[in-house]
């Protein structure tokens, strides 16, 4: 991409007659074109641009997937390890507070007491 942007700035700047790049020969000035040429072929040929493609669709479906969870009125599951957003050992009260989980306590057994 930046080596369009370079080819479309020189580009422009050769028609406009502006600074260096006026007394440059025209072969040289669509060079950053080719060069962007080659590169998304090289890419394409390795894999990069499906690999991206592929990425963003899975980060998209993962995004979805997390609202409809949450518009069910049900907690997403945890993204990534270590989100604090999503820690099991934190428990919200009823006001909304945070704090650590606490579990009820049995009492204590006697000796009477059959299991």
């Amino acid at each position: 991409m930046w080596l369009v942007v370079i080819g479309v700035v020189l580009l422009g700047l050769k028609l406009a007659a502006f600074g260096p790049v006026a007394s440059w020969s025209w072969w040289s000035v669509p060079l950053p074109f080719v060069g962007a040429l080659f590169w998304w072929q090289l890419s394409d040929q390795m894999g990069w641009t499906t690999r991206a493609a592929q990425r963003l669709d899975k980060q998209r479906q993962a995004r979805r997937r997390a609202a409809r969870i949450e518009s069910m009125g049900r907690r997403p599951l945890q993204a990534r390890y270590g989100d604090s957003q999503f820690d099991t050992n934190v428990s919200v009260d009823a006001i909304g507070r945070a704090g650590p989980v606490t579990l009820p306590q049995a009492p204590p057994r006697t000796g009477s007491e059959r299991p």
